[in-house]
């Protein structure tokens, strides 16, 4: 076989009608991956997030619906300079492109100040700990007041004026006061006893008196 007839096969017009079947196929192809994927992700479809944040939520609602999004509350909050039920975080941020259908979650404000129950830190924990566990639950606490005991070690907890106990809801907005240690043990404690003389040895002894006189 000459060399001229063994590349004439090569370009023999069966061939080359298969090569550009397959050249074509292949464009068609990528054209289809080009097109399917922009059509799939909705590229020309990409929505602003509105911005939600100290809006109500009848209004926010309204705002995302026509948007052709969804909302769904997802926590609360209290700031009690702003109104009940308007939103006070959003996720995703505002401006931010999604496609039609996203969901944006939303925390709203509460029409009352959150109340938690209080730890159990009474005689089990020093005054560090329980200030670091009262203020991560958002508690606000005034100066401690000291008492006779070991340093720094609470012994009470009082909240407008009285004594609260451990699993007792308290307001937030309520401030706290912790009883602790002061370092000394009830120095002077003893002094109101060393004069006490039991009502029954005192009778005695009057009667003792008395007799005398009347022996006289």
């Amino acid at each position: 076989m000459k060399v001229r007839e063994f590349f004439g096969k090569f370009a023999s017009a069966y061939l080359l009608g298969h090569l550009l079947a397959m050249v074509v196929v292949l464009f068609l192809l990528g054209l289809g991956v080009k097109y399917g994927l922009e059509w799939y992700t909705r590229h020309d479809q990409a929505i602003p997030v509105p911005k939600l944040e100290g809006m109500l939520y009848a209004k926010a609602r309204d705002i995302v619906i026509e948007k052709e999004l969804n909302i769904i509350v997802s926590d609360s909050g209290y700031n009690k300079q702003l109104p009940a039920n308007c939103v006070l975080v959003q996720n995703p941020a505002p401006g931010m492109l999604v496609k039609a259908g996203h969901t944006i979650y939303v925390t709203l404000n509460s029409p009352s100040s959150p109340s938690f129950p209080i730890p159990d830190i009474v005689d089990n924990s020093s005054y560090r700990e329980a200030e670091a566990k009262l203020m991560a639950l958002g508690f606000k606490l005034l100066p401690p007041q000291r008492t006779a005991g070991e340093k720094d070690w609470v012994y009470g907890i009082l909240c407008r004026g009285r004594k609260v106990s451990a699993g007792e809801h308290i307001s937030i907005e309520h401030p706290l006061t912790l009883i602790i240690g002061s370092g000394n043990y009830g120095e002077g404690e003893d002094d109101d006893d060393a004069d006490y003389i039991e009502p029954e040895y005192q009778m005695m002894f009057g009667e003792a008196d008395d007799f005398e006189e009347v022996s006289e």
